[in-house]
């Protein structure tokens, strides 16, 4: 009778252990974004001694960049480069990569629970925002329609498809330029179309886009529509060159910067600027309790969008969460 109900014991205790969910692993920083922010902010957070997470693709827009030739200490390198040697450096330190988006997030206390795009459920202590932009579009007639034939807004990505070819890239700034640098040596003949009268790119890129005979800056000027068949074969510009409003090309390269990413900043409930930028004070705070956040997403418009300003936000935050979590 005794082994009856010692092996009834037995059997209820261990169908007990069966059925009983396995504790999930609570992060001390989910990292929303694997730019320069990010993976700087882990890496500080793992040298602090904070199980951290990180969620994205490497490197974000900067993964994209034909020559980075200002970050400390390195030579140049491209953004593909860059990233993989971020990535390996915050791998080495003991951080996870989910190579993922979250795709919903949840205040709940004391813990915030995130869901990323593959159904996946994590929890953290504290989230750090930091998932960069997007690039910006110019909303006109054709821009939707030939998007990956022929309409493309990364030169260092697409231009191999355009050797031989004539193409025009669309914007004044640094990525406008770099682009413009970068497609001379594949294609035929290169325009540069920008709004104003002047560029607002460096003047390292300035000189260079001067010096090459092959490409063509156009100023005062924008584009109305983008035209074609099957394929993009031509633009429509908003006053004539050379007697004609219509101009022959096989590309589009639309590098007019870059904008946050509104559907997880509003998930979320941080304030904003009215960019749609997220505002934090100095040690990377938001508004919403237990989130802050790093890099392009945050202040506004005007702010100097680098490297080496989002790493630096990124390592503030790290230091300003290890902080809080020390005095929870």
């Amino acid at each position: 009778m005794i082994f009856k109900l010692l092996t009834i014991v037995f059997i209820n205790l261990t169908s007990a252990h069966q059925v009983m969910p396995q504790k999930n692993t609570i992060y001390d920083i989910a990292i929303i974004g694997a730019g320069p922010a990010g993976l700087n902010a882990s890496i500080y957070a793992s040298r602090y001694g904070l199980k951290n997470i990180v969620f994205g693709h490497s490197g974000g827009l900067i993964a994209e960049t034909h020559e980075i030739g200002n970050w400390l200490g390195t030579k140049l390198m491209n953004g593909a480069e860059f990233s993989a040697l971020c990535e390996e450096q915050v791998k080495s330190l003991g951080a996870e990569i989910v190579p993922s988006f979250i795709k919903s997030l949840k205040n709940d206390g004391d813990i915030i629970r995130l869901e990323d795009t593959q159904g996946k459920k994590y929890e953290a202590k504290t989230v750090l925002l930091a998932m960069g932009t997007a690039h910006r579009r110019l909303e006109i007639k054709g821009e939707k329609e030939f998007h990956g034939r022929g309409v493309s807004y990364c030169a260092t990505c697409d231009g191999f498809f355009f050797r031989k070819k004539t193409v025009a890239v669309i914007g004044g700034g640094d990525a406008a330029a770099e682009g413009a640098i970068f497609l001379v040596d594949l294609a035929e003949k290169v325009y540069l179309i920008h709004r104003r009268g002047e560029l607002r790119a460096e003047e390292y890129w300035i000189k260079s886009l001067k010096a090459n005979p092959k490409i063509e800056i156009i100023f005062n000027t924008n584009i109305k529509e983008i035209k074609g068949d099957k394929k993009v074969e031509a633009v429509i510009l908003d006053k004539p060159r050379e007697g004609s409003d219509e101009l022959k090309l096989d590309g589009v390269f639309i590098e007019i910067g870059a904008a946050p990413s509104v559907e997880l900043i509003n998930a979320c409930r941080v304030g904003c600027d009215a960019g749609g930028y997220i505002i934090i004070d100095q040690s990377g705070k938001t508004s919403v309790e237990r989130i802050w956040a790093a890099g392009d997403i945050t202040t506004g418009s005007d702010k100097f969008r680098q490297i080496i300003t989002a790493a630096a936000e990124g390592a503030i935050a790290a230091h300003s969460i290890k902080q809080y979590l020390k005095n929870i």
